[in-house]
């Protein structure tokens, strides 16, 4: 699809809309909106802007239609597929002024946000009043919940309390032709013809620009246990973790690490942890609750179950301090492998039961094609992020060989009965590895869906299909 450029009327259009300090057009300022966290990759928009009404996101998105100008919309840039990167250059909208708490509903137990709002602030403002939004990805500190919402972002907590998709009760979007809709009610239930909240979650701004987001929330659990648990290897880490709810627990987070992603935060963040010698992997474990004498139960039931997974040993968190220090251990562990060596990051998810075999394929992979790799993640929904480390790769390769292990790991992925992303997004990175797991039935419903919304295809072209 050909697009047009931003020539100087355009650009005195975009100005009259958002004012001409809103709209960044010098490299220099433009740099920082040319790349977000998927490894080394940089596209340059033509033009940024920083709208901060409705109205003007609807009258720059109209401008856009009628000239086929493309179009990006960017969150906090801590996306990990290349999702808001602008491919074909244009106009991106960066929504970070779209940053207030509208509303917080204690009698609905429900939460109106723009999406610029940063996921842990708003997190943290329920918390004050009793309430439980559990969405919390690694990056919670930074990233934007719109963000979340058009990545079905998750993080820890999916496993007990569920993904993003149970927390979105309605959006404001601005189409494509700058037209503004709901896409549905403020209510729990919905049998109201097409479901058209769940179709703009995780469509990673390739239909529409969300504007506003209605949350539910929950009540806040008072009380939370937190265990460490080590075991000799990887295997038989994961396969203890089907095995903790079969035995009719239900963790409120199960993550996953491996000793050399412990290793690398060590070292990266002169974190002091005492780790010993023969131990492979370990497994976070957290249980929450109203009530201390259930949750010392949950913990009792869950020691008896690793004791039958080559469990070395489990540490108990005494402490709020020893807590936010596991918990670290865990959230950091993205950065410190990032800061450590040249590196791809894939996102595979599969049943839990499953886990040990992807993870012994993973590593098999690896040692066929020369790579390395870092594995973690959330063990207790079958999400594991796998860090590919070039190590003593040669150039040549990476560059030419490295693909062929990935495509290996995302087909081992699907046979399993997983697939590609669980809270990734699919956005540049991934999508040439869709048609491992879907038809071209699939990619035809999809182009359907894109064309009914957005006919021109202005709306972040070059994304998931």
């Amino acid at each position: 699809m050909e697009f047009n450029k931003i020539n100087a009327q355009l650009l005195a259009a975009i100005r009259s809309i958002v004012g001409k300090e809103a709209a960044l057009t010098d490299r220099n300022e433009l740099e920082p909106y040319s790349h977000d966290e998927t490894e080394d990759l940089h596209f340059y928009p033509e033009v940024v802007v920083k709208p901060r009404t409705v109205e003007e996101v609807s009258a720059l998105l109209s401008l856009c239609n009628e000239n086929r100008i493309p179009v990006t919309a960017r969150g906090a840039g801590t996306g990990l597929s290349g999702g808001a990167l602008p491919v074909k250059g244009g106009l991106l909208i960066a929504m970070e002024r779209f940053n207030q708490i509208l509303a917080i509903d204690e009698q609905n137990l429900q939460a109106t946000v723009e999406p610029g709002v940063i996921t842990e602030v708003f997190m943290n403002a329920v918390a004050e009043k009793g309430l439980l939004y559990p969405v919390d990805p690694a990056s919670k500190g930074s990233c934007f919940i719109g963000g979340n919402v058009s990545h079905g972002s998750g993080g820890p907590r999916v496993v007990k309390y569920g993904t993003i998709r149970e927390y979105i009760l309605n959006l404001e979007v601005v189409l494509p032709n700058g037209e503004v809709i709901w896409t549905g009610a403020n209510t729990l239930k919905y049998a109201s013809g097409y479901n058209l909240t769940q179709l703009l979650i995780g469509s990673e701004g390739t239909l529409g620009i969300i504007t506003k987001i209605v949350t539910k929330l929950i009540p806040r659990p008072t009380q939370d246990a937190l265990l460490l648990a080590s075991f000799g290897t990887n295997e038989s880490a994961c396969a203890a973790v089907s095995a903790i709810f079969r035995a009719g627990v239900i963790p409120s987070a199960l993550e996953f690490m491996e000793r050399r992603g412990v290793e690398w935060v060590m070292e990266h963040d002169h974190l002091s942890f005492d780790l010993k010698d023969g131990i492979g992997a370990f497994l976070l474990i957290e249980v929450d609750g109203n009530n201390q004498d259930t949750i010392f139960a949950d913990c009792e039931k869950i020691n008896s179950v690793l004791e039958e997974f080559d469990c070395k040993e489990v540490l108990f968190a005494d402490t709020a301090t020893q807590k936010e220090e596991l918990w670290r251990l865990r959230r950091t562990m993205a950065v410190s492998v990032k800061s450590n060596t040249v590196y791809k990051e894939e996102d595979t998810v599969v049943p839990r039961a499953a886990l040990p075999q992807l993870i012994k394929g993973i590593k098999e992979t690896g040692a066929k094609y020369g790579f390395e790799s870092v594995c973690y993640g959330h063990a207790g929904d079958g999400n594991v992020h796998v860090n590919i480390i070039k190590a003593g790769m040669s150039d040549e390769d990476w560059h030419n060989n490295l693909k062929a292990g990935i495509n290996e790991i995302f087909e081992l992925t699907v046979a399993l009965g997983g697939t590609l992303s669980g809270e990734h997004g699919i956005g540049l990175v991934q999508k040439e590895f869709m048609p491992i797991k879907y038809s071209e039935v699939h990619f035809n419903l999809w182009r359907g869906i894109k064309k009914v919304f957005d006919p021109n295809g202005i709306l972040n072209p070059g994304k998931i299909f």
